[in-house]
């Protein structure tokens, strides 16, 4: 089975609940007395996107985490076999017990997943695994309060995006013929 997370831009309200409740249910505190601005970790993040031409003006919020790839990177430059994939969802995850902190799986991943602490040791978003396996949706998703953020098998996240997709494409051009084929 493999989990995937699905945004929505058009949903999201620019909130940042989903960083803080990320942050918050995986007790990621900021170092405000050692590194002055830091905001610590954070495994879920909501950035900026600008246009270049006109960069006061934000174009779209955009939540990212670690996208729990098929074919982790990650996973592949680890020396020590440190991140591995859990079956059951499909996470990948990091064994910090193993980790050396070579930061060679933040090199290799092309979307910045992989955060460092201060002990210099490697972590991330873990899905929520521990909520999953209880039946619970991840931090992220229970505290997106305009529905932006799901989380799911991979084939029911696909199948959404085309019927959200096509019912984009059918009603853009508002038709006055709807077809409907029957076998």
């Amino acid at each position: 089975m493999q989990y995937a997370f699905y945004f929505d831009a058009n949903r999201c309200a620019q909130c940042f609940a989903c960083e803080v409740a990320c942050k918050s249910i995986h007790d990621l505190r900021p170092h405000a007395q050692e590194i002055p601005g830091s905001v610590g970790p954070r495994y879920r993040q909501v950035i900026t996107v600008v246009d270049p031409e006109n960069v006061e003006s934000p174009l779209q919020y955009i939540s990212l985490a670690c996208m729990h790839c098929g074919s982790p990177t990650c996973m592949t430059a680890c020396p020590t076999g440190a991140i591995y994939r859990e079956s059951e969802f499909g996470a990948v995850l990091v064994n910090r017990d193993r980790c050396i902190g070579c930061r060679y799986c933040s090199w290799a991943c092309e979307f910045g997943a992989p955060q460092f602490d201060q002990d210099g040791l490697m972590q991330k978003c873990d899905l929520c695994i521990d909520r999953l396996k209880v039946g619970e949706k991840p931090a992220c998703v229970e505290a997106c309060c305009g529905g932006a953020i799901e989380v799911g098998p991979i084939e029911e996240i696909e199948k959404k995006t085309r019927v959200r997709a096509a019912s984009k494409i059918v009603f853009a051009s508002k038709p006055n013929l709807v077809i409907n084929v029957s076998h």
